[in-house]
């Protein structure tokens, strides 16, 4: 058999020396001493596979490759969290990305809507500036010249809104009153004085209750249409 060195096998397995090595102490009992070529000298000092019995040279290379197997096993696993942390922080980017572009999204829908709002107020607020005294004084009105007055101070989106409402609480009489609350004219205000502050006129002029009603609508519920929804909801407004 020929005399190979640790040192040789090494070449093979840089990981066996130092198994080898540990075997070869107790193999061996010591080491060879004197030798002048460098080669010989290593060799001696670290003892030759072929020294070592059969059996205990597999467990030295079965321990060489269990270590190199070892070191594989931790890089493959410093490779995998590596990925998995990049893909993480990715993820996390990603994630963040989306929720700013929803909260961006459903900022800008509010906005719309209170500017939308807003303009139906101001929209509903400048068609309710002609008053009373704009429509000519009469002893009584007929259902068509009321519903005329109301078109032309309702906004005309908001008109039919306004005539549903009326429909149900007055069904356009201005001097309708409710026996049981004393809600009275085309909207039933409640108590009826407050209509009041649309006009001194209040209980004979159309045109002032229509102006007082789609006041009150705007400023209660945004609009005649709002104020709708809610009387469809609850059926009183």
């Amino acid at each position: 058999m020929s005399r190979i060195s640790v040192r040789g096998f090494a070449v093979a397995s840089a990981t066996a020396v130092t198994t080898v090595g540990a075997v070869v102490g107790v193999a061996a009992g010591g080491q060879q001493q004197g030798s002048s070529d460098p080669i010989e000298a290593t060799a001696a000092d670290s003892t030759l596979l072929a020294d070592i019995p059969a059996g205990q040279q597999a467990v030295a290379q079965t321990a060489s490759l269990t270590q190199q197997a070892d070191v594989q096993s931790t890089a493959a696993d410093a490779e995998a969290r590596k990925s998995a942390e990049e893909s993480a922080r990715k993820q996390a980017a990603k994630d963040a990305k989306a929720k700013k572009a929803a909260a961006d999204k459903a900022a800008a829908e509010k906005l719309a809507k209170e500017r939308e709002a807003k303009e139906k107020k101001e929209v509903a607020s400048r068609s309710a500036t002609r008053d009373s005294s704009s429509f000519p004084q009469q002893a009584s009105y007929t259902i068509s010249e009321v519903q005329a007055m109301a078109r032309q101070i309702v906004p005309s989106g908001q008109f039919q809104c306004f005539s549903n409402i009326v429909d149900h609480e007055s069904t356009w009489n201005y001097k309708a009153t409710n026996p049981s609350s004393g809600a009275y004219g085309l909207v039933q205000a409640l108590p009826a004085g407050k209509m009041a502050s649309a006009g001194a006129d209040w209980q004979t002029n159309p045109a002032t209750q229509i102006k007082w009603g789609l006041n009150y609508m705007n400023e209660r519920y945004g609009s005649p249409c709002d104020a709708w929804s809610f009387w469809q909801a609850n059926g009183h407004y």
